[in-house]
C-alpha cells in the first residue's frame, strides 16, 4: 500500500469526526466556516469560524467515550495543556497579525464525545463547546 493509500488511524478518524461535528455545531449556529486545519505560526489552529460580531479560533478534542462517563483521560478538553493553550494563542495572533478584523477574537474549546456503533462504525454522541475557553485578553 503505497503512502497516498494509507489506511487513517483511528486517531485521525475521531479527530476528523470531531472537527467536522465542532464545525457543523457552529454553523447550524450561525457562523461560517473560515478555515480548518490552519497551519499559522509553526503550529495548526483546528477550526476558525465567525459570525457578525466574533472571530473564533476553536481547538477540537474528540474522545471516545459517552459523555459525563468517568475516563482515565479525564475530559477531553483536559488534554489542552498549557503548552497547548500557548501555541494555540500564539497561531490566532499570527492569524491576526495578517487578516485583520474588526470583530472580536475569541478561543475556543470544543469536546466531542464519539461512540461505536454495532457494525463498527463511529458516530458523534455529544458535542459540549467551551466558549473563550482560555479567558483571553488583549
Amino acid at each position: 500500500m503505497s503512502t497516498a493509500e494509507k489506511k487513517p488511524t483511528d486517531r485521525q478518524i475521531y479527530g476528523k469526526l470531531g472537527e467536522d461535528a465542532a464545525a457543523a455545531y457552529y454553523v447550524s449556529h450561525g457562523y461560517t466556516v473560515v478555515a480548518r486545519n490552519l497551519h499559522v505560526a509553526h503550529n495548526e489552529l483546528d477550526l476558525i469560524v465567525e459570525n457578525e460580531t466574533h472571530l473564533v479560533f476553536v481547538e477540537v478534542k474528540s474522545r471516545h467515550q459517552a459523555y459525563g462517563e468517568e475516563s482515565r483521560f479525564g475530559r477531553p478538553a483536559s488534554a489542552v495543556t498549557r503548552d497547548k493553550r500557548m501555541r494555540t494563542v500564539n497561531a490566532a495572533k499570527g492569524y491576526l497579525r495578517e487578516h485583520h478584523t474588526y470583530k472580536q477574537p475569541r478561543i475556543d474549546i470544543v469536546e466531542v464525545y464519539l461512540r461505536r456503533n454495532a457494525d463498527g462504525t463511529h458516530a458523534v454522541e455529544q458535542v459540549v463547546p467551551f466558549h473563550n475557553a482560555f479567558g483571553a485578553k488583549g
